[in-house]
């Protein structure tokens, strides 16, 4: 972002192409619906907050723990970079710490940075996977995202309540059928 663009510029700029979008489709700006470009601005500018963060993903030593870690259904919501509709679901993560293990709510805090991107779910499982790889250098990742997405159940074949399911093994959950087994049962995803 250039430096003399500021955050009022921004909410200014999306409230604007909300409020001309509204106009373009005969949308009369009267009464209680005044306000709709304003909320709806600052609800899109909220949805696409992950970009330009980084996580803090402090770790901790593992003090002799090489056990497998699991934190399961972590709810996410995401926008469709494909339609600009939302996409809900649960993020199942696990690993296999080496020498380092990171605090509990930084799952959720690395899922909903990543979910508040526009996206399409199989970069978002991606995403997730390669950060804590990254961050960790554990011996074993496994994510697992199954999200509903609204471009799917409200528009175009319209099936309300399909799931779909990504994942994402590294490490020794790709190598060993053994280990995969084990950590889609702890995180309680069945194939």
């Amino acid at each position: 972002m250039h430096a003399s663009v500021t955050e009022f510029d921004i909410r200014t700029w999306v409230r604007d192409a909300y409020a001309d979008l509204l106009e373009r489709i005969a949308f009369q700006y009267l009464g209680e619906h005044k306000e709709t470009a304003r909320r709806a601005g600052d609800a899109w500018l909220e949805l696409t907050s992950g970009y330009g963060a980084e996580p803090d993903l402090r770790t901790f030593p593992a003090e002799g723990y090489d056990e497998i870690v699991a934190v399961g259904s972590i709810p996410f919501y995401s926008m469709c970079e494909h339609h600009l509709l939302p996409f809900h679901g649960h993020a199942h993560i696990a690993y296999l710490p080496s020498d380092r293990i990171l605090g509990l709510s930084k799952f959720a805090r690395l899922v909903n940075l990543y979910a508040r991107r526009l996206q399409v779910q199989e970069r978002l499982t991606h995403q997730i996977a390669r950060h804590l790889d990254d961050a960790l250098d554990p011996r074993g990742v496994a994510v697992v995202l199954q999200a509903e997405h609204l471009c799917m159940s409200m528009r175009g074949v319209q099936t309300p309540g399909t799931q779909t399911t990504t994942s994402v093994m590294l490490g020794r959950f790709r190598e060993s059928d053994a280990a995969r087994a084990e950590v889609l049962g702890l995180l309680g995803v069945t194939r």
